[in-house]
């Protein structure tokens, strides 16, 4: 009851949800000898009466209809079958009025021993009906145009928002076909559509179309068109209806979104500034504009300093310093152009200055006007350009982007009538926003690329020579800029014993990080090879000077917000010595050398590859082969071997064949190479470094054993001045003599035996005094009291260089002179 009373504060105003919602609908509930038993408040609502006047009387008192016993028996029997009864009756309200009720009777149901009957009504409200006037206001004056036409699809009836559409009235329409009087609007597609539903009777809704009218006949309009047959009451089809809507802002905007998708994916494809700004201009062009210029400053151009003018770096010259870096006409050669690519250009629309380009707005002029005393006084040229070739409309749009001023781009029509619209601001915006977004990342990039080369070459050695032991020559090819500045290096570094080091490797990863990672390495090469290391303890110095680089890289991005520290590079490293012909190498995770012998047969030595420097905790290994006097020995970076299969093993055999070419001096062979392996750009830095063996004979090698008694000494240091005359160096007899006393000596006296002296002559003359103590010597400075400790002294200040190296038996001393 509380439900039905709280649903029927408004019965006479029923909703659409009232139609199939009985909740607010009257009810009573009578016997089966028509004695209302129950009144709910909507029943008091709908017919006046209260509850106590009706219940327990009879429910025919409340009808306004003679009583037919008939009837109600049939009502009563179909409800008894558990279906129920619906229909309209009229029934009297307490005022007297009749109310026509949508009346419903349930099935019947017992209440204690008594058969009873729901039964519920509602009012049947009138349908509302369309005036011939309201309905002729509405089709005359809908926002959407609409027409009839006949099966000759000749115009029968328009309304007043077609003819406005249109531009034609509507006597003119009247009678004849659409071709014939706009064929400027898709007019044979449109009837072809329509010829289609009247032959299929199937509508076709939404489709779209662009056009002009004369209504409008200097801009283009898009619409929005419906077509479906009209049936008679035979369901002939008589005609056929169109609906038109003007889409215009719709098209435009869908328009303006599909051109920027689309320039995203063709302006800045490169990182290249000068290919970037023509992007732009071969974009726009016949798209948005008939003539574009993109016109940056020439610090965006240069590499060198800030490379762009700030907006807040103070006021600015009235002119700005441009040079023209992109261009695109409808016509061929950019005729209406009064510069060239790469012509400097100092071009604003007038009276605009510098300040433009800094913090101003986009221009737009839907009008130019080349006799306006402005153009013809500022800009004489370009106002007869304009007259020549009719530009007629121009929107010049400032390049800035990250705060940061970086030219000017501006967009001429002249064979396309239609003059630019506020709305073709913002298109032209959003095109120069994205391209100077380009233009600063390609101009950042090329200033990061070029200091990063730059610094790589001065990190790389200028000159090599690898003495008498070796003819060497080198090949480094950069990465495409598109990949960054990589870190390989090569080097080759003179060591004692006339023995040479060789060694490349390639840092992980691009860019100036990289290319001051490698000078790091290469650095620390050099000082640990000047230690006499070995090359498989080099490397185990090297990886912890990796590990130790990668901890201050990870802490240095965790300040900054960085997540990738890790630092990880490889490295082959060979020791090549002339007297034995012998070669000691050890690599970390590089690919292994290549050897090609005299005869022309091409080797791949491998080394145990071992773990790439960074990883820690793991050994390296150290292989010794021999090499033929006159055997090529080449180190490589894997860029040279990868080639576009990306497959290894065939990049090594395409480097043996060609470095086994007979007859090549080795600087042409090595610059060859590089160029027949990697013929285009590669994403990888490229180093080749090549090596022709040279055995030092025996007749530059001299050496004695000598015995553990002091007395011997005279007799080596006799014998090593005399070896040192016959080779024509009697210059250093004297200096040769005290250093074999000295060196000689301290063996007999502090080291272990067997003790032997060894002349080398190459290219300086080395004195090597080899023993069985692992003891270190030790350079001390005597007192004035002391009677000994002056020999390693005077050794140093005889001899060019001195050092001590250890081998698998004990240490050599060596010291070097120059020989005149």
């Amino acid at each position: 009851m509380d439900a039905a009373r709280k649903g029927s504060g408004a019965p006479a105003s029923a909703g659409p949800r009232d139609l199939l919602d009985a909740s607010t609908d009257a009810a009573a509930v009578v016997d089966a000898d028509g004695v209302v038993l129950g009144w709910t408040r909507a029943a008091e609502e709908l017919l006046g009466h209260p509850a106590s006047e009706v219940v327990g009387g009879s429910a025919a008192d409340l009808l306004a209809m003679p009583g037919d016993p008939a009837r109600v028996a049939g009502v009563a029997q179909r409800c008894r079958a558990g279906m129920g009864w619906s229909g309209l009756i009229p029934v009297r309200h307490r005022d007297g009025r009749r109310i026509d009720v949508d009346l419903r009777v349930s099935a019947s149901f017992r209440i204690g021993a008594d058969e009873c009957f729901l039964i519920s009504a509602r009012e049947r409200r009138p349908q509302w009906t369309v005036g011939q006037s309201v309905l002729d206001g509405f089709l005359t004056r809908s926002p959407v145009g609409m027409a009839v036409m006949d099966l000759d699809l000749r115009y029968v009836w328009l309304n007043d928002t077609l003819e406005r559409f249109g531009g034609v009235p509507r006597e003119q329409r009247l009678g004849r076909r659409l071709s014939e009087l706009l064929p400027g609007l898709q007019a044979e597609t449109i009837e072809g559509l329509m010829r289609k539903v009247l032959e299929t009777g199937v509508p076709v809704t939404d489709y779209e179309y662009v056009g002009w009218s004369w209504a409008d006949p200097h801009r283009q309009h898009a619409y929005s068109t419906s077509f479906f047959p009209l049936v008679d009451a035979d369901n002939c089809v008589t005609g056929v209806c169109y609906m038109v809507s003007d889409v215009t802002e719709r098209w435009n905007a869908r328009r303006l979104l599909s051109l920027v998708n689309e320039a995203g994916a063709s302006i800045g494809r490169t990182l290249d500034v000068m290919r970037t700004a023509q992007e732009l201009a071969d974009f726009a062009v016949p798209r948005f504009a008939d003539f574009v210029v993109v016109d940056l400053l020439e610090p965006v151009l240069s590499t060198e300093g800030h490379g762009a003018w700030l907006s807040d770096a103070g006021p600015a010259p009235a002119k700005p310093a441009m040079r023209r870096a992109g261009m695109r006409s409808v016509r061929d050669g950019c005729p209406e152009a009064v510069a060239r690519i790469g012509d400097r250009v100092d071009f604003l629309p007038p009276p605009h200055d510098m300040n433009l380009l800094i913090d101003g707005d986009p221009i737009l002029i839907p009008v130019l006007d080349p006799s306006d005393d402005l153009w013809t006084a500022e800009q004489p040229a370009r106002a007869e350009s304009m007259r020549e070739y009719g530009l007629h409309s121009l929107i010049s749009v400032p390049m800035r982007a990250r705060h940061t001023a970086l030219g000017l781009t501006t967009f001429l029509r002249s064979l396309n009538p239609v003059p630019f619209q506020p709305d073709d601001v913002l298109l032209a915006q959003e095109l120069v926003a994205r391209a100077a977004l380009c233009v600063d990342n390609a101009r950042r990039y090329t200033r990061e690329h070029t200091a990063a080369v730059t610094l790589q070459r001065s990190l790389l050695p200028h000159a090599l020579t690898g003495g008498t032991a070796l003819e060497v020559a080198s090949s480094y090819l950069p990465a495409d800029p598109s990949g960054g500045v990589g870190g390989d290096w090569f080097d080759v570094i003179p060591l004692s014993g006339a023995r040479v080091g060789l060694v490349v490797g390639d840092v992980v990863g691009h860019g100036i990080a990289a290319a001051a990672t490698m000078g790091r390495l290469r650095t620390a090469v050099q000082t640990l090879a000047d230690m006499e290391l070995p090359p498989d303890e080099l490397l185990a110095h090297l990886d912890d000077l990796v590990l130790r680089l990668s901890e201050e890289r990870t802490g240095d991005e965790a300040a900054g917000g960085g997540t990738t520290g890790f630092l990880g590079a490889t490295c082959l490293y060979a020791v090549y010595d002339p007297v034995t012909r012998r070669c000691t190498m050890a690599r970390a995770g590089h690919p292994p050398p290549v050897v090609v012998a005299p005869d022309g047969r091409v080797s791949f030595p491998e080394p145990p590859a071992g773990p790439p420097l960074g990883l820690g905790g793991m050994a390296f290994e150290a292989t010794e082969i021999e090499l033929a006097e006159n055997s090529l020995f080449g180190l490589y970076t894997d860029g040279l071997i990868e080639g576009a299969d990306r497959d290894m093993e065939s990049g090594m055999a395409r480097l043996g064949e060609v470095l086994a070419r007979p007859g090549t001096d080795l600087e042409t062979l090595c610059t060859s190479a590089v160029r027949q392996l990697v013929p285009a750009p590669q994403p990888d830095d490229i180093a080749l470094l090549l090596a022709r063996t040279h055995a030092l004979g025996a007749d530059h090698v001299a050496s004695w054993d000598v015995p553990v008694d002091p007395a011997a000494v005279a007799d080596v240091r006799a014998r090593a001045t005399h070896q040192v005359e016959v080779w024509g160096c009697g210059e250093l007899a004297m200096t040769t003599e005290l250093i074999v006393s000295e060196l000689v000596t301290n063996a007999i006296r502090y080291a272990e035996p067997p003790i032997r002296l060894r002349l080398l002559r190459d290219a300086r003359l080395t004195c090597e005094v080899a023993d069985a103590s692992s003891t270190a010597p030790r350079l001390r400075h005597a007192r004035s009291t002391d009677e000994g400790g002056r020999g390693l002294f005077l050794v140093a200040q005889l001899a060019h260089r001195w050092g001590a190296r250890y081998t698998a038996g004990g240490k050599i001393i060596w010291a070097e002179q120059e020989i005149p």
